[in-house]
């Protein structure tokens, strides 16, 4: 099947593409910007979309999307979040390791890209255990779990309390040059803490999350990462103290990168309301001066990429008071939307937005996609940036209907998503 993707607006971060052309586009790859090749419409059936007002950029990256499979099926289904996926424009998601059971044996990754295989959805890039269980005490075989497609390995938000397994597991993946993404928070300044360690959180009565617990456990993996030589990114970093010293440790050679949760770059602990459950993340919605540090963290390069941190809840999780709420927030669908408006308010070109969302995670993946070059896989978002919605639990895909943004209004309303070159989501009629 041929495609000509018409009168769009396409933008290529990659290839600092900005401009009004055409794209072409067969057995699956983008095979022309601009004019059709010859003999492009002679042979082969070719449809056509009209781009015309919308902007046609490359499908979006995510680097961290909880599917809920395997094990956790009554929260969400693989076929409610690649929807979710589709309808937000996202192409190629990375899944973390705390499903039930953890992916930290090959045949578990194995099933789950098996289950994931279909054409509309979304290409799934599992992130592997780093340690057996998740349990902190024995590696994995991570040369295993490559071999059957990990791209990563992680403890999801499960902490090593071993700084010798930790050591040993960098190690390891230095050796092979695995990626290794971990989350910073000390488990014990932690402990029992359910918001952001300030006036908000003692107004309300709610044990605090200090800054220091993510200050204290990013300061240990960043020596140890200094130590091993390993890739280490730091997943969903909430701090202004803590993107100080990822500046400072790039600055000294350590091989170290960081995304931030889009839910983060917009709210903060004063959002918490009155105890809105839906406001109780991990990390922490952080102080007003942190959510405004990492938005310029965001917009210089401190912070590399932006993450939706899809993680998918059911109501009987989030309906109950806020110190027993479940963490977390569903965001495939919005992680477009709320790319767009920080890229707003910020005044960014709407190449650098984009940047954030598709060449940057995918180079971090180490995967072919997030460009539209030619030769590149057809995963294509179309998206009107003008059409507004108003976030519902009706008009959200996924099965979690747990977001802070319940009741906003946002722009940037994706019309068509291509994986593949084949139509993953269709709303233009809406």
């Amino acid at each position: 099947m041929k495609l000509k993707i018409k009168n769009g607006r396409l933008i290529d971060p990659a290839n600092n593409i900005d401009r009004n052309t055409d794209l072409f586009i067969a057995d699956g790859r983008v095979v022309a910007i601009g004019n059709a090749p010859e003999g492009f419409a002679d042979s082969g059936a070719m449809g056509v979309i009209d781009a015309g007002g919308c902007v046609v950029c490359p499908g979006l990256v995510d680097l961290s999307a909880r599917l809920r499979e395997p094990g956790y099926e009554y929260k969400a289904t693989l076929e409610s979040e690649m929807a979710a996926a589709a309808e937000g424009g996202v192409t190629s998601l990375a899944c973390p390791p705390d499903t039930d059971p953890p992916l930290d044996e090959p045949g578990l990754v194995e099933m789950l890209k098996h289950r994931a295989r279909l054409p509309e959805f979304a290409k799934v890039y599992p992130v592997g255990a780093l340690t057996v269980k998740l349990d902190g005490k024995h590696i994995t075989e991570m040369a295993e779990l490559a071999e059957a497609g990990c791209v990563a390995f992680s403890q999801a938000t499960v902490p090593v309390l071993d700084t010798q397994v930790m050591l040993r597991a960098m190690q390891y993946a230095a050796t092979f040059d695995y990626p290794v993404w971990l989350s910073a928070q000390d488990p014990y300044l932690a402990r029992n803490g359910v918001a952001h360690d300030g006036e908000v959180a003692a107004r309300l009565g709610l044990t605090g999350i200090p800054v220091a617990a993510e200050t204290t456990a990013l300061g240990t993996l960043l020596l140890l990462a200094q130590e091993t030589g390993v890739r280490l990114h730091i997943t969903r970093i909430s701090s202004s103290a803590g993107l100080d010293m990822v500046r400072i440790a790039r600055e000294q050679g350590i091989s170290v990168t960081c995304d931030v949760a889009a839910t983060h770059l917009h709210l903060s602990d004063h959002d918490i309301g009155f105890f809105n459950p839906h406001a109780r993340l991990n990390p922490p919605l952080r102080s007003l001066r942190d959510r405004d540090a990492l938005r310029t963290g965001l917009a210089n390069g401190v912070v590399d990429a932006l993450c939706s941190d899809h993680t998918p809840v059911d109501d009987d999780g989030k309906q109950m008071p806020f110190d027993e709420a479940e963490a977390g927030a569903t965001g495939l669908e919005l992680l477009l939307p709320l790319a767009l408006k920080w890229g707003n308010e910020m005044k960014l070109p709407l190449l650098d937005t984009l940047a954030k969302v598709t060449s940057i995670p995918a180079r971090l993946l180490g995967i072919d996609g997030g460009n539209l070059a030619v030769g590149a896989p057809a995963d294509v978002c179309i998206f009107d940036p003008e059409a507004e919605f108003r976030v519902s639990r009706e008009n959200l895909r996924s099965q979690g209907k747990n977001t802070p943004f319940l009741g906003h209004m946002l722009g940037g309303r994706v019309r068509y998503t291509l994986i593949d070159g084949v139509l993953a989501h269709d709303g233009s009629w809406a």
